[in-house]
């Protein structure tokens, strides 16, 4: 790695070139990555300008539809490349950051699939990135081995689950690598050296280079990725569609353009799902302005409401009717060790996941080890023996409109809730900041989307000074009394010891700024970004 910039073209690199990163930062993987990032980093930082555009139409009164110029790509009769063998059967998956550990229980573990997470679940720093790296890269070739401080040695078992990697979206930047004295996009670094490292390995087992996409806003960035991966083919002489995405529909804006998405990107996809709490997150910060657009209480916004369950049906009859998979959402429960309330987190994950069986997803999300079998009943039965779904096409149903899939759905905002919120949101920015992206709480596996769900719903709530169910106003001075109140509650329940070693009083900080921001924060992750190593 060079140290000091040869041209304005060339990648500079801010850390030193320790034994992990001439690992994984080799001549010919920097190479590729430099190729990367001066082609497509420049469209890329169009593509999140015209994301602001569109805000700002939606800012100023505009709301999101389907758009009547791509009405003949919705229109029309066609259907994706094909979907590979080992991704025909994909009713559980499960989800967590690139650790040695966590990769190797979660390939493992009794699900069909593993998506190995650069994004919601890692905390990016430096380290952890090159090392999830070398961690999916010797996961690949089936060397790796994690041997814990009481000497317990994990190692792959025979057949381990698909592997999946999901990059970090659009707008995450990789500061430690410069091009043009600007950070290169996150996106484009985990991409590329995981292909890099991994591509001949995973076509000569019979898989292949398999991606999961994030914080999609438009067909257009769909169509930046189908460039970037056809061009990864031809550098590498592979054949077109080598290279296999599922997108994530979990941005608002997205919701209306699922047939334009699987369009451009037709030659790649094989699939959109259902991330459904970065979804709610996104419908809370588009439509941030809408003062008729409120949630209530994080707890009261479930699957069932009006606004999700038309975005879950409309997800499914879109891509059957191309012949895509339609993926469930994550269960963020996690199990219990109090048998009692294990039964009852077991009832509610069967049935989240019947829900989903029942409208006809190919297969689900969970987040723990643990709730695998319990997911996985409820699609052996739904299914039998049909491998997916696909063959559920939802023709018969009603039109869901545009109206149907803004409408917010009914509950209370209570003090409650927003102290929740509050204790939710502080403990996983401390964990953030201390690089850990996955936190169990209160018995639900936190990422950034529910933490931005969190904080994003006070913001509003200030913002257009609703009231709660005990008639108090929802103010900037009360976010700040009840932050430094759970702040202390927070202390008395994880001890003295825990809480003056971690980094709360930084959190507290990083989350008042944000919460009462006259403009709202795009994403936590960003400001949180600049306080990581």
């Amino acid at each position: 790695m060079t140290q000091q910039a040869i041209s304005n073209d060339e990648l500079v690199f801010l850390q030193a070139a320790g034994r992990d990163e001439r690992q994984i930062l080799t001549d010919n993987a920097v190479q590729f990555l430099r190729e990367l990032v001066e082609r497509f980093a420049p469209e890329r930082e169009a593509l999140l300008a015209s994301r602001q555009q569109t805000q700002r139409r939606i800012d100023a009164g505009e709301l999101p539809s389907f758009s009547k110029e791509t009405a003949s790509i919705r229109m029309e009769n066609w259907r994706i490349r094909g979907i590979p063998d080992d991704l025909q059967k994909r009713r559980v998956e499960i989800t967590g950051p690139v650790e040695r550990k966590m990769i190797i229980n979660a390939l493992n573990a009794d699900v069909d699939v593993f998506m190995a997470d650069f994004e919601d679940s890692l905390a990016p720093s430096w380290q952890k990135v090159i090392e999830g790296q070398i961690n999916l890269r010797d996961a690949v070739n089936g060397t790796i081995s994690y041997t814990s401080d009481g000497g317990k040695i994990y190692q792959l078992k025979p057949d381990p689950a698909v592997l999946i990697c999901r990059v970090r979206g659009l707008h995450l930047p990789e500061k430690h690598v410069l091009w043009r004295d600007k950070p290169v996009p996150g996106s484009l670094f985990d991409f590329a050296l995981y292909f890099f490292h991994n591509v001949d390995r995973l076509l000569e087992k019979g898989s292949g280079p398999y991606f999961y996409l994030p914080k999609t806003e438009s067909w257009q960035e769909a169509a930046w990725w189908s460039k970037v991966f056809s061009y990864a083919e031809d550098r590498f002489a592979l054949l077109r569609g080598t290279i296999k995405a599922t997108l994530l529909i979990e941005t608002l804006p997205a919701v209306f353009q699922m047939d334009e998405i699987l369009w451009n990107l037709r030659d790649h996809i094989v699939g959109l799902n259902c991330g459904r709490w970065d979804y709610i997150f996104s419908y809370i910060k588009t439509l941030k302005n809408h003062p008729d657009r409120i949630l209530p209480d994080r707890q009261s916004v479930t699957m069932d409401k009006g606004f999700l369950d038309a975005y879950s049906r409309l997800l499914i009859r879109t891509c059957h009717r191309r012949g895509a998979f339609a993926m469930g959402g994550m269960s963020a429960l996690i199990p219990s060790k109090d048998s009692e309330h294990n039964r009852v987190v077991l009832e509610r994950v069967t049935a989240d996941k019947q829900r989903e069986a029942d409208n006809g997803h190919d297969g689900t999300w969970v987040a723990h080890p643990g709730l695998a079998q319990t997911a996985m009943a409820v699609f052996d039965r739904a299914l039998g023996d049909r491998q997916n779904q696909l063959d559920i096409s939802r023709a018969d149903d009603a039109t869901i409109t545009a109206s149907m899939l803004l409408e917010p759905c009914e509950g209370e905002r209570t003090e409650e809730g927003m102290r929740a919120n509050i204790r939710v949101a502080l403990q996983y920015i401390e964990a953030w900041l201390n690089g850990n992206g996955c936190v169990p709480i209160y018995g639900l596996m936190e990422d950034a989307a529910t933490a931005e769900i969190s904080r994003t719903s006070i913001w509003q709530w200030i913002h257009h000074r609703k009231t709660l169910s005990n008639g108090k106003t929802v103010t900037s001075d009360l976010f700040r009394q009840m932050l430094a109140e759970e702040l202390q509650v927070l202390q008395q329940e994880l001890g003295e010891c825990r809480f003056s070693q971690g980094r709360f009083e930084e959190a507290s900080r990083l989350m008042e700024t944000i919460t009462t921001a006259p403009d709202l924060v795009s994403f936590l992750t960003l400001p949180g970004y600049r306080l990581l190593a």
